[in-house]
């Protein structure tokens, strides 16, 4: 069998605000199976800025990939356990060429047609009248559960901007999830907690940046607002782990976003692990291309979610690839 990296800079048709900077494009990389019959596609979505895989290293082991791409899978997938961007393209790109399509990675009534997974609408960081403009299309569109990002602009105008939602639509026609990106401060939070709590939230997630356990332990503890844990999973690749962080923070739901947390195998331990603590979970894309959202979609579906997953990411780029995926 032949592996080969092809880099892939995706262009967003719009500036997308987040916390951590505005983006205009978006490098991905596709790793492509040929075992002379046939061939897979995985994408190695590695989030600069935000994957752990975003260090020294990582170009040497995409190269290691492609030449021990004959190795048995369970010797390749030990040796990325540590880089989950490329576990979880490997783990794509295998299901794809062992697949009957090499679209279709986990056949279903999703895959034929006959059902969907109901997604949130994304709205981006930006001012007031452009997060308005976006809720609107997204409102038009038949969303009925809204994921705000919050953190960048002025937090009144923020919080004017969920009133203004709620003054005109109650909590059982749209549900308003936000994400603060860990913007908000150990000292601070709780305030603002409070705050967004006045306007009937279903969840806010990563309050505070990853890594302050008992800062956010104690805010789980005490919120008004259920916490959902996003970039607090980064980087804990052992069962161990991911047990102590539950267990010490015990949040409200957990946020997977497999291309972060080593791909499709370490997805369903963490959900395991949640389950058993009575944590809710969803999952959501982190800005793959369509090759990557196609696989993260018909997974999701297997798995039996219930509440909107974070998919909706899918029409963000000028340049996606195509993909059978609507």
């Amino acid at each position: 069998m032949k592996a080969t990296i092809q880099k892939y800079v995706l262009d967003f048709k719009q500036p997308a605000g987040t916390s951590r900077g505005i983006l205009k494009t978006k490098n991905t990389w596709f790793l492509i199976l040929d075992n002379g019959e046939k061939k897979g596609i995985g994408e190695i979505n590695m989030f600069q800025g935000l994957s752990i895989d975003d260090r020294p290293g990582f170009e040497e082991k995409l190269q290691w990939t492609c030449d021990h791409i004959s190795m048995p899978p369970a010797v390749i997938m030990q040796e990325l356990k540590e880089w989950p961007s490329i576990l979880f393209g490997y783990e794509m790109a295998l299901r794809s060429l062992q697949s009957s399509d090499a679209f279709t990675l986990f056949p279903s009534l999703f895959t034929e047609g006959k059902d969907s997974i109901s997604i949130n609408g994304l709205v981006w960081m930006g001012d007031q009248e452009f997060m308005m403009r976006q809720l609107e299309e997204k409102l038009k569109a038949g969303f009925n559960c809204i994921k705000m990002k919050i953190g960048a602009i002025d937090f009144e105008a923020e919080m004017s901007l969920l009133k203004l939602i709620r003054s005109r639509f109650r909590e059982s026609e749209v549900t308003i999830r936000v994400d603060a990106n860990g913007a908000f401060s150990p000292q601070n939070a709780m305030h603002k907690l409070q705050e967004i709590s006045k306007y009937r939230v279903h969840s806010i997630e990563q309050p505070i940046k990853q890594g302050q356990w008992q800062e956010m332990a104690a805010l789980c503890e005490q919120t008004p607002v259920d916490i959902a844990l996003d970039e607090e999973l980064i980087g804990l690749f052992n069962r161990e782990e991911k047990l102590k962080c539950l267990d010490t923070i015990q949040p409200q739901y957990i946020i997977l976003k497999p291309a972060l947390v080593g791909g499709f195998q370490s997805t369903r331990e963490w959900i395991d692990l949640a389950v058993q603590r009575n944590t809710g979970w969803w999952i959501t894309s982190a800005l793959e291309s369509n090759v990557g959202l196609n696989a993260i979609a018909q997974f999701t579906y297997t798995l039996g979610a219930q509440m909107p997953q974070g998919l909706g990411t899918g029409s963000l780029y000028t340049n996606n690839i195509e993909a059978p995926l609507e």
